[in-house]
C-alpha cells in the first residue's frame, strides 16, 4: 500500500537554471565622460606615468591615443596607456 502510494505521487519536477546574462564589456562611461569634456573645451590636466603634468583641452580620442590642444606648447598626441590619471583643470585651481 505505501508502494502503491509512492508510485502515485508525482515527483516535483526540478525547475530550469536561468543563466545570468554577462556583463557588458564595455559601459561607454569613458566615451561618454571624453565627448562631454571635448564638447565643453573643458581645460584638463593629463597626469602621466612618470608624474608629468600636461594641462590642455581633449580635441579628440580613439581607443589608444587622446590629443590634447595646448595653449602653452605644441599640441599632443597622447597614448593612454602612459597616463596615470586625469582631471578638470578647475578642480585644480579650487584647491589652492
Amino acid at each position: 500500500m505505501e508502494r502503491e502510494r509512492m508510485q502515485t505521487q508525482k515527483r516535483p519536477t526540478p525547475r530550469p537554471k536561468v543563466k545570468r546574462a554577462a556583463p557588458p564589456d564595455q559601459t561607454h562611461a569613458e566615451a561618454f565622460y571624453y565627448v562631454k569634456q571635448m564638447q565643453n573645451r573643458t581645460p584638463m590636466v593629463v597626469v602621466m606615468d612618470d608624474g608629468e603634468e600636461l594641462h590642455g583641452v581633449i580635441e579628440w580620442y580613439d581607443r589608444s591615443c587622446l590629443k590634447l590642444n595646448r595653449t602653452d606648447g605644441p599640441n599632443l598626441l597622447v597614448y593612454k596607456d602612459a597616463v596615470k590619471y586625469l582631471y578638470k583643470a578647475e578642480d585644480d585651481e579650487s584647491d589652492d
